[in-house]
């Protein structure tokens, strides 16, 4: 059964909640140190394409068609074995999904969050 699977960005501080704590972004997060960042991993071929993401542009008006897409996204084989991953970190303990984005509710995470928990 999978546990609790959390979201939020980056920056914040860490928490012994948190369980495994793993960047779901495709590029580093700015200003971040790889030590400073406490990842368990670092799972870029989760991300969405880099032409979802520039045609997303984190406007929350093309939320509800970026997450489809996304979600679309995630079953094919550039991805799938990142979702993999995903999955199996979820099934076994706390997973908080991190992202460097500012608006969380509208990011990958997010969506990822809801995915993983939808396949419970």
């Amino acid at each position: 059964m999978a546990k609790q699977i959390t979201y939020r960005r980056v920056y914040e501080e860490t928490s012994p909640q948190d369980g495994k704590r793993v960047l779901v972004d495709r590029v580093w997060p700015r200003g971040m140190r790889k030590a400073d960042a406490h990842l368990d991993e670092w799972l870029r071929d989760v991300a969405p394409s880099s032409e979802l993401r520039k045609w997303y542009g984190h406007e929350p008006a093309r939320f509800t068609e970026f997450r489809r897409r996304y979600r679309a996204e995630l079953r094919d084989a550039g991805h799938q074995r990142a979702a993999e991953r995903l999955k199996d970190l979820a099934s076994h303990d706390r997973l908080t999904l991190l992202t460097a984005t500012q608006d969380v509710d509208h990011s990958q995470a997010a969506v990822l969050a809801e995915w993983l928990s939808a396949k419970r």
